[in-house]
């Protein structure tokens, strides 16, 4: 999940959003202005209600914010590195960028998240007694007793021993522990995951067939964003352990062709160098690699225009781009790749471009790796 935009830096850590939390965020709001508010407390005009219901849905952001970030930090201080966090539909999500060294690591990196959330729910318990005690509006109250409610509830759900859930992660953990195997663990975990996901996809099925309302639906919303998330999991799972010290450069496409950045669109579209079968080409200038160009951003510049514009104005800028260095593991690039050319990962070495790596490169590497093995096995 890729942020649309990015907020900044916090303790380090880019922070971003993706443009699906529009959806829920208005949902919150609206949910809290012209139900739960005015419902439990009429009277007020509606202008209020609304002020309300936004800001809370605004520090109930800010609760996912530090619920991810805790694990962000955890995870540093445990030797994994971490990519960024990206706010989204269902929730937030820290991107790390190679696994737990040991199952106590992955106890602390995975357990922090939702003691974090139960934390914070009893500090909203704590401020809706005092407020109610200092005789503040029943407005605000109600404010924060909700943020206590569904910061309880993020803990407990989190909790849940299923992938990718940060039970899940506690569960592997355990099961990594008791067998010493981390992807005979993860397997474990991620069949919890389906399992739990399908009964949230039936329960909340049978929900909106008899009641009709939209929280059936986003019950069974999750369960199957949950099976998703926990087959694509145990899929890396065997792809980390299939590339298990395998360095980069083995899978990486060396010396690709590069596309320098003063070059106008016009020159990259027509050029008899480019007229290759990629989709995708880093950009360079004075020889070091400064960011990556794809055809079909190139091909939605007007073609009055693409005498003038250069690549440099339509490239993906070296920092949203992933770069690694030759010898890193290939199997810790894995949960940091996305289909789409745009998403290609430079390989850098001592600031010069080696070489290129996509998907397909990690797939071919892959298959190789297994027909090896089948011939190795054979009789």
């Amino acid at each position: 999940m890729r942020a649309t935009f990015v907020l900044g830096r916090i303790a380090g850590v880019r922070v971003g959003v993706h443009w699906s939390v529009l959806f829920i965020f208005g949902l919150i709001a609206f949910g809290l202005s012209e139900g739960r508010l005015p419902e439990t407390y009429p009277g007020r005009a509606w202008v209020v209600y609304w002020a309300a219901g936004l800001l809370t849905a605004v520090v109930f952001f800010a609760s996912l914010l530090a619920h991810e970030l805790a694990h962000a930090v955890v995870a540093r201080r445990n030797g994994v590195e971490v990519d960024d966090i990206v706010l989204w539909l269902l929730g937030g999500a820290a991107r790390l960028r190679s696994e737990a060294s040991s199952p106590g690591a992955e106890l602390r990196i995975a357990g922090v998240g939702p003691l974090v959330s139960l934390l914070l729910g009893g500090l909203f318990a704590l401020a809706t007694w005092l407020l109610d005690l200092a005789s503040v509006s029943r407005l605000v109250v109600e404010m924060a007793a909700w943020l206590a409610g569904i910061n309880v509830l993020l803990a407990v759900f989190n909790a849940l021993p299923a992938a990718p859930l940060d039970g899940g992660r506690l569960l592997r953990a355990f099961l990594w522990w008791r067998t010493g195997d981390r992807l005979r663990a993860t397997a474990g975990a991620t069949a919890a995951g389906r399992v739990f996901g399908w009964l949230l996809v039936v329960i909340g099925l049978v929900t909106f067939l008899r009641t009709g309302t939209f929280g059936g639906l986003w019950l069974a919303l999750i369960g199957w964003f949950l099976i998703t998330a926990a087959t694509a999991e145990g899929r890396q799972a065997q792809l980390r352990g299939a590339l298990a010290g395998v360095p980069v450069r083995d899978a990486m496409t060396p010396e690709p062709l590069t596309v320098p950045a003063a070059t106008t669109v016009e020159d990259f579209l027509t050029g008899a160098r480019y007229r290759y079968r990629h989709s995708a080409f880093p950009v360079t200038e004075d020889g070091a690699p400064v960011g990556l160009v794809t055809l079909d951003s190139v091909r939605k510049v007007p073609q009055a225009e693409a005498h003038a514009v250069r690549v440099r104005d339509v490239m993906v800028p070296l920092w949203q781009t992933t770069v690694v260095e030759p010898d890193s593991p290939l199997a810790d690039l894995l949960p940091r790749m996305e289909p789409g050319a745009e998403h290609r990962v430079l390989v850098v070495d001592q600031g010069r471009l080696a070489g290129i790596v996509s998907l397909s490169d990690v797939s071919r590497t892959v298959a190789w790796l297994m027909d090896s093995d089948g011939r190795r096995a054979g009789p």
